[in-house]
């Protein structure tokens, strides 16, 4: 966001803090909420995509309609030769697509795996402009009832705060996915200090904050607080990998220490020095979450 841009927007949110609160704090859930214009790429987003476009065309591809829109679901059949292992989920982040998750996906076919890859709402292939966790869960949803059972759900970044969610069943009304294994990469875990760290970028005031709560409660049936990972891997005890970069500038290390307190089912690796984005390619992060889920314990030390 440019900084004069940054500024004015700031000044926005500060006044209306003293004037309208209510409506304040639900703009800025709606801005929280606004995915980036699919038109709006990078070059090296570009560069990426085109780099992909030859094992894009490997999957067959499904547009599968939510309770909000459609989302577009990659499946991947295991490489010719190997013995069907099961079918992994695999979920992207925020301003990620299944492009970028390549390797994992990769990793996964070459052990066996049916790979199904969720382009998320506003994201990929998928349709609208907002992502939110009550319509993410629900493409995961809808994925799992096409695709399911799993033998473990597979996040990135965002795309992993939403795998837990939906294993744990956080948003009323939408089942629990059923998945053997749980693994989180870079993966946030509180979603009241995601909403902290926007509303401290924003100026958001605390009336407007409590607004925003207050819209999270409403989609979800679920107040904001109850939205933290060691909560609901503590609920949910699938067997969960974390593996997290201790210089991530995205989502800090303290997201991986608070999945890691949910209990002894939680194993928590540290990928020093691979930062955010990177630790998606990184072979041996890729076959870390590979072992993990073919139950391979000598792999994972």
């Amino acid at each position: 966001m440019a900084s004069f841009g940054l500024k004015v927007i700031r000044g926005v949110f500060g006044a209306a803090e003293h004037i309208a609160p209510r409506i304040s704090g639900r703009a800025a859930f709606e801005l929280f909420c606004r995915t980036p214009s699919a038109r709006a790429l990078t070059g090296g987003e570009r560069r990426a995509i085109d780099r992909a476009a030859e094992f894009m065309t490997e999957a067959r591809h499904h547009r599968l309609k939510t309770a909000t829109g459609c989302v577009m679901v990659h499946e991947f059949r295991p490489e010719p030769g190997r013995a069907a292992a099961g079918t992994v989920l695999v979920v992207h982040g925020w301003r990620s697509r299944t492009e970028y998750m390549r390797a994992l996906i990769e990793g996964y076919r070459a052990a066996g795996y049916r790979v199904v890859s969720l382009d998320l709402p506003g994201h990929g292939q998928s349709q609208g402009r907002h992502l939110n966790m009550v319509n993410a869960v629900e493409a995961v949803r809808v994925a799992g009832e096409w695709f399911g059972p799993f033998v473990a759900a597979v996040g990135h970044s965002f795309g992993g705060a939403v795998a837990a969610n939906a294993i744990a069943g956080s948003v009323k009304n939408i089942p629990p996915l059923t998945a053997g294994r749980l693994v989180l990469i870079a993966a946030p875990s509180s979603l009241p200090a995601i909403f902290a760290d926007f509303s401290r970028m924003l100026n958001v005031g605390p009336r407007s904050q409590v607004a925003m709560a207050d819209r999270v409660e409403h989609l979800s049936g679920r107040p904001l607080h109850e939205f933290t990972g060691d909560r609901q891997l503590a609920q949910a005890a699938v067997p969960t990998l974390v593996i997290h970069a201790p210089d991530d500038r995205e989502v800090p290390a303290e997201h991986a220490r608070r999945y890691a307190g949910a209990g002894d089912h939680v194993l928590l690796h540290w990928a020093d020095g691979l930062g955010h984005r990177r630790i998606l390619a990184d072979k041996g992060v890729v076959e870390r979450a590979v072992a993990f889920v073919a139950h391979e314990p000598t792999l994972l030390h």
